[in-house]
């Protein structure tokens, strides 16, 4: 089958790997039909991580299944589905707790597992043609069968349920402020997220003026960093306050307030300041515990000054993270098919699979628009 396949920093190749097969009676093999590129694939991409060359990557998979194992009870061939971007067994400790993101069995001797993704176990990526699909019936999410709702259904792979996340890492509640770092499609999706939870102010932070208009366009009030300090900016339209919570959507790779270099902690501690005392902090964006490209050598081993008394000043809490999908991607498909929420705003292009490799280049150089990309195996679709 072809696959989008790792080969060093700044280059993937579609490539002819092996079918994927039933390995175990619990498994399903999924045609994809769609598979997105993540933020998150750029920090392979950009060689931030100990990836390896050969790795085939895509956590966002959504698509028909093809062939059953015989374990499996609630699938059938035909059968239209999305999986979360963890892979989870459903029966250890954490699985049971409803934390899928850090289940015990999928990776031993690491709490958690996905497709397609450095450290996270031995599962092929979805980019690709075929899947396969372990504990299957635990992963599959059901969808309404045609082609409806594809490019809504496919965030429900990742972003959507993680922007949701990050709003309830915050604890946010209805009639509360938030300021969200990011107005990637993360930042988007918790900046959207918000405002379905009943957000009174939803402040959206960035410096890309075409994210910043997207934000506008949804409703958040957008917050130019580039243009003064983002805290300031925000208290100045909370009475001096700050806000209720705060979202960093951002990650490992944040830009200092004049852009002109990484300083990872930086949104973190802008967080910090921006939310006022006894609020609380969702922290979605990636953070790594090793990071060869770090700016220096504590960040290159994951340790970032983050301003811990001035936080316990404060009073403030902090949530962090990677989303538990299955928490709420029955919910987020349910507002989507009910036609309350359309997360598919965040999709700028929608491509076939052999256009991977520039699609990784503009994404990655945030160049034509390029923001959200979701790839069709088998088809010619351009856009």
């Amino acid at each position: 089958m072809k696959a989008v396949v790792y080969e060093k920093p700044f280059s993937v190749a579609v490539r002819d790997v092996d079918d994927p097969q039933i390995q175990h009676p619990n498994d399903v093999l999924v045609r994809v039909t769609s598979t997105a590129i993540c933020g998150s694939d750029l920090h392979m991409y950009e060689g931030r991580t100990a990836a390896q060359s050969g790795i085939v990557f895509g956590h966002e998979n959504l698509g028909i299944v093809e062939e059953v194992g015989s374990g499996v009870t609630s699938l059938s061939k035909g059968d239209r589905v999305v999986m979360p971007f963890n892979v989870a067994c459903g029966f250890c400790k954490n699985c049971l707790a409803g934390k899928t993101g850090f289940c015990l069995t999928v990776n031993p001797g690491f709490a958690g597992g996905a497709y397609g993704y450095v450290a996270m176990g031995p599962y092929t990526g979805g980019q690709a043609e075929r899947l396969r699909v372990p504990y299957a019936d635990f992963n599959c999410l059901k969808l309404p069968p045609g082609d409806e709702f594809e490019s809504d259904f496919i965030l429900l792979a990742d972003i959507f349920p993680t922007g949701y996340h990050g709003c309830e890492l915050a604890q946010l509640s209805p009639g509360e402020s938030v300021a969200v770092f990011g107005a990637g499609p993360v930042g988007l999706m918790a900046a959207y997220s918000a405002l379905l939870r009943g957000a009174s102010k939803v402040f959206s932070v960035d410096r890309v003026p075409e994210r910043l208009a997207k934000a506008e366009e949804i409703g958040a009030i957008p917050i130019d960093f580039t243009q003064g300090d983002p805290t300031e900016q925000i208290k100045e339209q909370t009475g001096g306050e700050g806000t209720d919570k705060g979202v960093d959507a951002v990650g490992y790779q944040a830009q200092s307030h004049d852009a002109s270099h990484e300083e990872p902690a930086v949104v973190l501690n802008t967080l910090v300041e921006t939310v006022r005392p006894t609020g609380m902090l969702g922290i979605p964006g990636l953070y790594v515990p090793a990071d060869p490209g770090g700016p220096d050598e504590h960040a290159k081993h994951g340790q970032l000054l983050v301003s811990i008394g001035r936080m316990f000043e404060k009073g403030q809490q902090m949530g962090t993270g990677q989303c538990n999908v299955k928490r709420y991607n029955r919910q987020l498909r349910d507002l989507i098919i009910a036609g309350r929420a359309k997360p598919s705003f965040v999709v700028s292009h929608e491509l076939p699979l052999d256009q991977a490799p520039q699609a990784y280049e503009k994404f990655d150089k945030r160049i034509e628009g390029y923001t959200k990309v979701v790839l069709h195996p088998g088809h010619a679709l351009a856009a």
